[in-house]
């Protein structure tokens, strides 16, 4: 077995692996390159040639963490977008609330695991310290009957949380760990937008039954929809389907309706991508009107359109969730 690396470079082999272990590494010299430190590598093992990719993912594998489930919580989804701006937020609160709605004896629960830009306490109308178990546990805000945990019960609302990574994971942490939840049959977990660590982290050490994404039928926020679906699928994590969110606006005068952010590419993307689309949620003001007050229109206009295209994207939610999980 053989490789050649054509670089116009000086550059030598050395053995960088231990005994017995045939692992060569091929090194330019950096100083007469213009490129920084070009690197190729080879495996040779006992039964035979072993791919880059191949010894990676078993270095990986070694280092991930074991999964722990949250106490007392039987289903996690989790509610991601690839980007900011798109109703993710929105959607994860009357998500919950329509599970609620659509099943009463079910027992439901929302985390915000956005570290940096907490949104759930506006939307739920809750602010306030959370109070402490005997054993220092939080206890989850609640209104509406659905009990609530975020980083903006912990830190003054106009507060700036400027934290480098490792404190955001150490928050995080304790958003996953030390919160009472008492029994839970769903926790819909509203996460930050993008494929970063949070995302990365929640994946990785919790179990979660599934991601939904969220996307407007905009061009630039399906692409970064594509890659928030890609990630979930990397990680292992099943994607429950896709949200078309501000689908579309009907004039309240007029009835005419505008798809102003475009028609049906979500939809769209769920077909490439060999996942469910879930349904529309419109673009409508009394969504907007009612999230800014902190009364979800799940709650205060029950029997609106709005409240319905909620109601049945929970229907559909609970419907993935029996297929991933049988």
């Amino acid at each position: 077995m053989c490789a050649t690396l054509v670089h116009n470079n000086t550059a030598t082999w050395r053995r960088t692996g231990p005994a017995g272990d045939s692992l060569y590494s091929f090194y330019t010299q950096p100083n007469k390159c213009n490129m920084s430190h070009c690197a190729a590598r080879i495996y040779l093992g006992s039964s035979g040639p072993i791919s880059l990719q191949d010894r990676q993912r078993q270095h990986m594998a070694r280092g991930l963490p074991k999964q722990k489930p949250i106490v007392g919580v039987n289903q996690v989804v989790v509610v991601a977008s690839g980007k900011g701006g798109v109703g993710k937020s929105t959607t994860a609160v009357n998500l919950a609330l329509g599970l609620m709605a659509n099943d009463p004896s079910k027992s439901v629960g929302l985390l915000d695991a956005d570290i940096h830009g907490p949104s759930v306490p506006k939307l739920m109308n809750l602010k306030g310290n959370p109070d402490l178990t005997e054993t220092n546990r939080m206890i989850p805000l609640t209104n509406y009957g659905l009990p609530c945990m975020s980083m903006g019960f912990l830190v003054d609302e106009e507060a700036p949380i400027v934290w480098r990574g490792l404190m955001v994971m150490s928050a995080l942490e304790k958003l996953l760990r030390q919160v009472e939840w008492g029994s839970l049959d769903y926790l819909v977990v509203d996460m930050p937008p993008g494929t970063g660590d949070v995302q990365l982290s929640i994946s990785q050490n919790v179990p979660i039954t599934g991601a939904v994404i969220v996307s407007t039928p905009q061009d630039i926020a399906l692409l970064d929809a594509r890659r928030g679906a890609e990630m979930f699928r990397k990680v292992h994590v099943p994607v429950l389907g896709l949200v078309q969110n501000m689908s579309v606006f009907q004039c309240p005068n007029c009835q005419h309706q505008t798809h102003i952010f475009g028609s049906d590419g979500a939809r769209n993307l769920a077909n490439t991508l060999g996942v469910h689309f879930l349904g529309d949620i419109p673009l409508h003001l009394s969504i907007r009107e009612m999230s800014d007050r902190g009364q979800p229109v799940v709650i205060s206009s029950p029997d609106s359109p709005e409240a319905e295209a909620y109601r049945k994207l929970a229907a559909a939610v609970l419907l993935r969730i029996q297929e991933v999980t049988v």
